[in-house]
């Protein structure tokens, strides 16, 4: 299995005595005498993973792309306002008539149709796009906090569970060694049979929970591939997290003024508002310059109609236009009411959900806070726990060695032993991943406030510039092509180069 030992700075770091203070971090640095990191190619460290995630998940790169649809928005409402220029051409034939000709002709035209007034139908549906822009910008922003918590957790969890493995097959080690002790002296009659089947139990179970732990593993190492697209190599200790508040509180005043989630709903709400302004504009008159152009050639058919000599009529005709045209509604069958009604009751829901999600982002951050304050304590108590099952390890053996304390103490003592350093190494995971969940919650999970300066920085406002004042009827973009890297054995190994239109 593939990183099924974990590196001793990662076990060492998990099991360092000392949290630190409340607002700082949960893993302390340990010193070389602790640990030697190996050097290998495959050394990952928290950062590489963040940022392997933000180029690649499909999450992330999918919403990007969601924003770029919202762009596109902006354009589309734009049109609305512009010139409209169309041409016909045709060629016709009578099939029955009475009179002299042949009832050919052809005619061609072109039609000019410039918007001079549509009640604040176009300024509002452009404003309304602008805003839903700024939405979708809030709620990429938002997804990438989400997919970065989901990456710690997932390059925690490889942490811990490596920890486990290792901490389980140590303690397969220690009883084999025990029941082979137990054997020899059984053999000498220093023992009883019951010691001996004591310590093969106890060695079946060891190597129970070994193999789930094992499993365990794989399914967090499948999981981290899954989010950051490729399976996990020496994963390095985390660093420090920043600064977090003191009380519930503060956690709660920084979210509500930077959760992202709460920006975008509030410029849903804006574009609900200004899209009832659109609905109304229904109701009032429209007044656009209308040109026109009309020629006609008639292909020899006035000669000799009506009796005609040839040359009296002409064989072609041509006719030009300009005027203004008004456009006043005075009843559509309550069309328009309606429409209003339903722009103003989707701005209902929307501010209900406003509502809903501002509930969720006071709960989510004093849950965080909860949940990062409790796995803190954890750590402290098991840290105790630790010290002192080493503690009672060591006298237990000693006091078995000279007959006062039998094999089943010194197995559950092994086994006590074992519960709390994996209770401490789970601890010290749920304590960073609460940290990084209350970082998530206050809106401070984001590229800019991780400094993953990796060479690609996404910035949505290129592609909105870029395609918002276009006017090109003919204007397209590449065929799409995947961003995201694929975790199967075929499709592109790595991520297809980012074209100038996903800038």
């Amino acid at each position: 299995m593939r990183g099924g030992l974990l590196t001793a700075t990662a076990l060492a770091a998990l099991l360092a005595a000392g949290t630190g203070q409340s607002q700082t971090a949960v893993q302390q640095p340990v010193s070389p005498a602790q640990a030697q990191v190996p050097d290998q190619a495959d050394t990952e460290t928290l950062r590489d993973a963040l940022i392997q995630t933000y180029r690649s998940n499909p999450t992330l790169t999918a919403q990007r792309a969601q924003v770029r649809t919202l762009d596109e928005g902006v354009a589309i409402a734009k049109a609305q306002g512009r010139p409209q220029l169309s041409a016909t051409a045709g060629v016709n034939q009578d099939l029955t008539r009475t009179g002299g000709g042949n009832g050919r002709n052809f005619n061609a035209g072109v039609d000019l149709s410039l918007p001079l007034f549509q009640g604040g139908r176009v300024r509002n549906s452009v404003r309304a796009a602008d805003a839903r822009v700024l939405a979708g910008r809030a709620n990429l922003r938002a997804t990438q906090g989400d997919i970065f918590t989901e990456a710690v957790a997932a390059y925690m969890d490889v942490i811990r569970d490596r920890s486990v493995v290792t901490l389980n097959r140590n303690q397969v080690g220690v009883l084999e060694t025990n029941l082979q002790a137990s054997e020899d002296r059984f053999e000498v009659g220093d023992l009883t049979r019951t010691d001996v089947a004591q310590s093969e139990a106890r060695l079946s179970l060891a190597r129970s929970n070994l193999a789930t732990a094992e499993g365990q593993l794989e399914g967090s190492e499948e999981n981290y591939r899954r989010v950051i697209g490729e399976l996990p190599g020496d994963l390095q200790p985390p660093p420090p997290l920043p600064p977090l508040p003191q009380t519930p509180d503060q956690a709660v005043e920084i979210a509500l003024a930077n959760n992202q989630d709460l920006v975008s709903i509030q410029n849903q709400v804006r574009a609900a508002g200004l899209d009832v302004r659109v609905a109304s504009a229904d109701r009032l008159p429209t007044v656009s310059a209308i040109g026109s152009g009309r020629y006609t050639n008639f292909l020899g058919s006035q000669d000799g109609r009506f009796g005609t000599a040839p040359g009296e009529l002409p064989n072609t005709e041509t006719v030009t236009g300009a005027g203004v045209q008004a456009t006043i509604p005075l009843y559509q069958g309550g069309l328009v009411g309606a429409r209003v009604r339903q722009a103003q009751a989707f701005q209902s829901q929307l501010i209900e959900q406003g509502i809903e999600i501002e509930r969720a982002v006071v709960a989510n951050s004093r849950a965080a806070f909860a949940s990062y304050q409790a796995a803190l304590d954890a750590i402290e108590s098991n840290e105790i726990a630790v010290a002192a099952n080493q503690l009672a390890l060591e006298g237990t053996r000693a006091e078995q060695s000279v007959g006062t304390r039998n094999v089943l103490d010194v197995l559950n003592a092994e086994q006590e032993l074992l519960n709390s350093q994996v209770a401490l190494v789970t601890a010290r995971r749920d304590a960073y991943v609460a940290g990084f969940q209350l970082l998530n919650a206050m809106g401070q999970a984001e590229i800019e406030d991780l400094n993953l300066d990796g060479g690609y920085i996404y910035d949505p406002a290129v592609n909105y510039e870029r395609v918002s004042d276009r006017a090109s009827d003919w204007d397209s973009d590449p065929q799409p092509q995947p961003v995201a890297t694929r975790t199967v054995g075929y499709g592109p190994p790595e991520n297809t180069p980012v074209t100038p239109s996903d800038e």
